[in-house]
């Protein structure tokens, strides 16, 4: 591991908050953002989701990742408002959310992207962009009728719009039709609009998923930038590499529970994690924490195809 004076301003915070923590499912965090208790979720007689208790360190990237049919992206979904627990609570920035609709959950900021975009294909770029700023005062019907009331304030999200086109090398398509975007590129404009919000918290399901490899890096930069701009980052992800490579801090499901967390290398290395994905330590054999995570990396890729 790299000296903290040769990493990135946010890396070196990220690693100095996480450096006591103990590497065990539930572990607390000196400043979490997020923090949920006892949070179930059933679909008829199979229980999806069962966390007894995770906190997200605050001004880190966390992974979030497990076999499929671990139950992430169900969790994912109860933490941001788009499906309801049978039981459980969970708070972000000291609030509760529990019950709180997905739109006033994007609101207190905290924000999320979808494994399939959600581009709203028939309206512009820059459109899409505008339509991700929130408190828009011309949103509400008499004051939409007077333009003086909302034209300055459109201006300044139009200009904030155009930076973070240029940022994410998008501004040559701004008039463009959003659906005539390529997948990769729709990873990109939602990632873009998320931050419309001005987020405290980004939420990624699988932003890897049907990228063409040409902008995985681009991708995997813009990631690591939002870090260094102070904002925390949890992200579902199949790609053990990109695991690796971004993340601070590394939750594994499994069977809907939180079964390890820690560093990335200790993750790898974790029999549980180990037995969850492959099955593979009741034999007693020992096993080299690289071929494991050549494993686990073959197992996901194989799942996606």
């Amino acid at each position: 591991m790299a000296d903290d004076t040769t990493v990135a301003p946010g890396v070196a915070r990220a690693r100095e908050a996480l450096k006591d923590v103990p590497h065990e499912p539930g572990a607390k965090k000196k400043d979490p953002i997020l923090v949920a208790d006892s949070v179930v979720r059933r679909f008829g007689g199979l229980t999806a989701v069962n966390v007894n208790h995770v906190e997200i360190p605050r001004g880190a990237i966390t992974a979030l990742i497990g076999p499929n049919g671990a139950g992430k992206t169900t969790f994912f979904n109860l933490l941001t408002g788009f499906d309801r627990p049978d039981e459980g609570k969970w708070e972000f920035n000291g609030k509760s959310l529990a019950g709180v609709p997905a739109h006033k959950v994007a609101r207190q900021g905290m924000v999320r992207t979808f494994q399939l975009t959600k581009a709203l294909s028939r309206l512009s770029v820059i459109d899409n962009m505008r339509l991700g700023a929130t408190g828009q005062k011309g949103e509400k019907f008499w004051p939409s009728l007077i333009p003086g009331i909302w034209s300055g304030q459109e201006k300044e999200i139009t200009e904030r719009a155009d930076e973070l086109l240029v940022r994410f090398k998008l501004d040559a398509k701004r008039e463009d039709f959003a659906g005539s975007l390529s997948g990769g590129q729709r990873k990109l404009l939602e990632m873009a609009r998320a931050l419309m919000v001005q987020p405290d918290m980004v939420m990624l399901d699988e932003p890897m998923a049907g990228v063409n490899p040409a902008l995985t890096q681009s991708l995997l930069g813009h990631v690591k930038s939002l870090r260094e701009d102070g904002m925390t980052v949890l992200f579902v992800e199949h790609d053990m590499d990109m695991v690796r490579d971004i993340s601070d801090w590394v939750i594994v499901m499994g069977q809907g529970q939180v079964i390890a967390e820690g560093t990335p290398d200790t993750v790898m290395a974790d029999p549980r994690v180990i037995d969850a994905y492959l099955g593979a330590h009741h034999d007693g054999t020992e096993h080299d924490p690289e071929a494991v995570a050549e494993e686990i990396a073959e197992e996901e890729a194989a799942a996606d195809e």
